[in-house]
């Protein structure tokens, strides 16, 4: 009987940690087996929360025969070094995005990762969630006809009500703010509605707290179809919110404004809005890691998401610094 893939959680300083390390101990196949932090009192507590043991010493621990695979909850500046570093152990690693600060570090890291035959999986959670394949679906068989303009917006009040740990402010471990946290998940969902890559990026960044890094932001995408992206992220907004808008040249699609449905209208959608029936799910991307350690399958996609995205993330800072939109390449 084969044994189960033994995971290590790398660091408690994200606040997805707690959650990863519970769908590792839930998948068939996987045992949640140490966990790691760069603040020793932070990774006790953590191990203790989710009932593995702690391991102080990260060399120690890449080393050692009775880990397979990682993953990544560190400082997102660390990501870079402690990914480098489990991948060279010939450790599978799965991680909390952004995979890494550079497009530079991305491409190096997935080569790493492909050189070595090892998985690495970049947790990109709504590409998931049955509203996004409903989208697509609609999108692909053409029922919106040409689309025209798709918004995402996500928010939250961790900054208002104060759930929100301060480290998500720092400006060097966090690589920015709100949009470099919860505004990844907007702007790859643009993306990949969208499609092709887009022509230049705008940016607008505001801060409500006062704290060191934007806490309320908006990005604007444009493509050389005409198309408009739009991508917001706030941790000011109560209630917090998840809204998406699809517009096409013969339909549309809205989830989110008032109602937790995706709603359709316009051709072949009918001319009232009605609520779009919902595919299955797709894998998670745990359950899409786990499945590529036990399977050896390529990667199908998730690596040049992650790298559009931490290209988007650069080149969007770059635009709200500047107060100019950039090109995107």
């Amino acid at each position: 009987m084969t044994r189960p893939t033994r995971v290590a959680v790398l660091g408690f300083w994200h606040v997805h940690a707690e959650g990863y390390a519970a769908e590792v101990r839930e998948a068939t196949g996987a045992e949640l087996a140490a966990v790691w932090d760069s603040e020793e009192d932070r990774g006790r507590e953590g191990a203790e929360l989710v009932g593995a043991p702690f391991r102080a010493d990260l060399d120690e621990l890449l080393g050692s025969d009775d880990i397979d695979a990682v993953v990544i909850t560190a400082e997102t500046n660390a990501h870079t070094d402690v990914i480098s570093r489990a991948l060279a152990a010939g450790k599978h690693v799965f991680t909390e995005k952004l995979l890494a600060p550079t497009v530079e570090e991305c491409e190096r890291l997935l080569q790493q990762a492909e050189d070595a035959g090892l998985a690495l999986v970049v947790s990109l959670p709504f590409l998931a969630e049955r509203m996004t394949s409903g989208v697509r679906e609609l999108v692909d068989s053409g029922a919106l006809g040409q689309l025209t303009y798709v918004r995402v917006r996500m928010a939250h009040d961790g900054w208002v009500h104060g759930w929100l740990p301060e480290r998500f402010a720092d400006p060097v471990t966090a690589i920015g703010g709100a949009l470099s946290d919860l505004g990844c998940h907007p702007l790859y969902l643009v993306q990949h509605l969208l499609g092709a890559e887009p022509s230049s990026v705008g940016a607008t960044y505001t801060r409500v707290t006062g704290r060191n890094v934007e806490d309320n932001a908006v990005v604007t995408l444009a493509y050389d179809d005409g198309a408009i992206g739009v991508a917001e992220a706030s941790f000011v907004t109560t209630p917090g919110a998840f809204a998406l808008e699809v517009r096409g040249t013969e339909g549309s699609l809205l989830y989110g404004f008032g109602r937790e449905a995706l709603i359709g209208k316009g051709g072949s959608l009918g001319e009232q809005w009605t609520e779009v029936e919902l595919p299955a799910p797709a894998e998670t991307p745990m359950a899409q890691w786990l499945r590529r350690i036990r399977t050896g399958d390529a990667d199908a996609g998730n690596g040049a998401a992650a790298v559009a995205l931490t290209r988007l993330v650069q080149t969007a800072n770059r635009a709200a610094a500047t107060s100019t939109a950039l090109p995107y390449a």
